[in-house]
């Protein structure tokens, strides 16, 4: 008895400082925005009228378009990162280490500044056209477009895709591919019979840890974007420094909040009890 009492207190105190943090930084954050949620920005008092202003003109429209960009975006970095993360399982431990360094590199730097560099980029008077217009082509318009946008998302968040994936098709036994060809599998019934369902788990790892910042974003849109790119992460954004309707910016955040969960727990739904990925909810 004494001892699961010791077990006990050892387990709270070393759960002590989680446990703090997270009430500083989560739970004292969250009540904050549901309170200005859930409260007039002239008289204080209780009221669901900024919940009912996100569901009205313009808002649920840039909602929408926030949701498709980002599913485009986890589109994209899974059809990428699956064959990055598969071609890096599958090499020698050092090579693996010296793989997988690289795609963590980029995120050394600055987001800003990888952002920026596309603009650097893809602009009228850009790198890519510059190039473009030696060959007798362009100048193309490239940057505040719908493509511009997705494209900086892909770039910044791909690693988030190519990590989860990794890290299950290392655990996947050879042996098992080893048997499906025994049984005289092709290559691509091997692939779609034994590593692709194994892998499942990775990938809605990967396509949550992509959707879940995309769908919030902000700073890409607006380097790369244009009026018609807005983003909710750009509304609720203006709404605490230009709009100064820190009320109404709350509210957004709230209802995107609430979106988020829907959309991940939908994801999780799918990969199941068996999931190693490292799915955040």
């Amino acid at each position: 008895m004494k001892r699961n009492k010791h077990l006990l207190s050892g387990t709270f105190l070393l759960t002590a400082p989680y446990i703090v943090w997270m009430i500083i930084f989560i739970l004292i954050p969250l009540g904050v925005v549901v309170f200005y949620a859930l409260t007039d920005s002239v008289t204080g008092m209780f009221t669901l009228g900024n919940l009912s202003k996100v569901f009205t003109g313009a808002f649920p429209k840039v909602f929408g378009r926030s949701v498709w960009y980002s599913l485009v975006a986890s589109a994209i970095c899974l059809l990428i990162g699956y064959p990055v993360a598969y071609f890096i399982a599958r090499q020698k431990p050092s090579t693996q280490r010296i793989l997988y360094m690289l795609v963590m590199l980029p995120m050394c730097m600055s987001f800003l500044l990888r952002t920026l560099a596309w603009v650097g980029i893809l602009r009228d008077t850009g790198i890519l056209n510059t190039l473009l217009g030696k060959i007798g082509i362009g100048p193309l318009h490239l940057i505040r477009t719908n493509g511009a946008v997705i494209l900086g998302m892909v770039y910044n968040y791909l690693p988030y895709m190519i990590m989860p994936l990794y890290t299950v098709i290392m655990k996947i036994d050879p042996l098992l591919i080893e048997a499906a060809e025994d049984l005289g599998c092709s290559s691509r019934h091997v692939f779609t019979k034994v590593v692709l369902p194994l892998s499942l788990p990775g990938i809605i790892s990967g396509v949550t840890m992509v959707f879940v910042p995309a769908v919030s974003t902000f700073y890409i849109s607006q380097k790369l974007g244009s009026t018609s790119t807005t983003m909710i992460g750009d509304v609720i954004e203006s709404q605490f420094k230009s709009a100064n309707n820190p009320n109404l910016g709350a509210a957004l955040s709230l209802v995107l909040m609430v979106l988020i969960f829907i959309c991940v727990g939908i994801m999780n739904r799918f990969a199941g009890k068996d999931n190693e990925g490292g799915v955040v909810v």
